[in-house]
């Protein structure tokens, strides 16, 4: 799945807007359909423990029975999510290439309206063993996939930009909210904004010890409604002013997470939609770090399904990370 990039598409606002049927379902923010990996031998990867704080020990288990764990963990959750309304398609994952974070799919593809997919580099070596044919083929034969641009050569130049890991979309304004890290580098990122025709904003991070947040999908949750964010972990208050500014003006309302919530997770949360109205997706552990006025302003909107998933968020990412979203249309 490498390659130079080669094509060049039309940018997606440009792209025809989804049937009647299909916009009346399905808002443009929440997909109605997910990949998942279920994980056959999970474990935390040293690798990425360099600059993902929110990474903990495995708290003395052992190896097969963290992975057993992790297991139960994806298809119990893909399952809630299927009870849902939610089209899951699910994928195994026998670590046959030690691909250790393969249960976070989201940051090596996304998906686009207009039928366009994107390959990411990815920072650690063993993270760019998860990028799989297979999955791409899938996606073009359940759903119109016109173009799949492959950022993936940008590694050989020490280029990096982890999908929507590294950038939170809001696809409605077209913005690609980011922040700096290893994970997102200026140059990817602006590439990847011009192909999709995204605006870029970048900004700089720093927790209660200095450290940059490695991905912002764990400070960051745009739902179509509303946003929530962790604004005292961006470093200048202008851009905050500027970011809660630019989520307003779309008609969201902000929901304000504190720094003691992001290290819970409640900022790695994805909105979907199903039949019955959009629902949020986040784990058991981010929903009771909510309080009960946030979680009432979010359901306003959207109603929150708690999917428990502990040992996956030993290895530093969660609910969100484990979705990537689809924003394709079937065929």
């Amino acid at each position: 799945m490498t390659g130079a990039l080669k094509k060049r598409f039309p940018p997606a606002a440009e792209a025809p807007p989804l049937k009647e049927k299909e916009m009346t379902s399905q808002h443009i923010q929440a997909p109605a359909a997910v990949v998942m990996i279920r994980p056959h031998r999970f474990h935390c990867n040293p690798e990425t423990a360099v600059d993902n704080a929110f990474q903990r020990d495995e708290q003395g288990l052992e190896a097969d029975e963290t992975a057993q764990q992790a297991f139960e963990e994806v298809t119990a959750a893909a399952t809630r999510l299927e009870n849902q309304g939610v089209r899951v398609h699910i994928f195994e994952d026998r670590g046959e290439k030690d691909t250790p974070d393969s249960v976070f799919p989201n940051n090596w593809f996304s998906t686009h309206p207009g039928g366009h997919v994107a390959l990411f580099p990815m920072f650690s070596p063993s993270r760019r063993r998860e990028r799989r044919s297979d999955i791409i083929e899938m996606l073009k034969a359940e759903y119109r996939v016109q173009d799949v641009i492959d950022y993936s050569s940008l590694e050989y130049d020490n280029l990096f930009l982890e999908g929507t890991g590294a950038m939170v979309l809001d696809h409605v304004a077209r913005i690609a909210y980011t922040a700096r890290s290893n994970r997102a580098d200026a140059i990817a990122l602006e590439r990847f904004c011009t192909h999709f025709n995204f605006e870029p904003m970048a900004f700089a991070t720093a927790d209660e010890n200095g450290r940059p947040i490695y991905h912002t999908n764990v400070m960051m949750c745009i739902a179509a409604e509303f946003a929530m964010v962790g604004f005292d972990i961006i470093e200048d208050p202008r851009r905050r002013r500027e970011i809660r500014s630019r989520l307003a003006e779309m008609g969201r309302s902000i929901v304000e997470l504190s720094n003691y919530q992001i290290g819970e997770f409640a900022g790695n949360a994805l909105e979907l939609s199903t039949a019955g109205g959009r629902i949020l997706a986040i784990s058991a552990r981010a929903a009771a770090a909510l309080t009960d006025d946030q979680k009432k302003q979010i359901e306003e909107s959207a109603r929150i399904v708690e999917l428990s998933v502990p040992t996956i968020e030993l290895a530093g990412g969660s609910i969100r990370c484990m979705l990537a979203g689809i924003h394709l249309a079937r065929r």
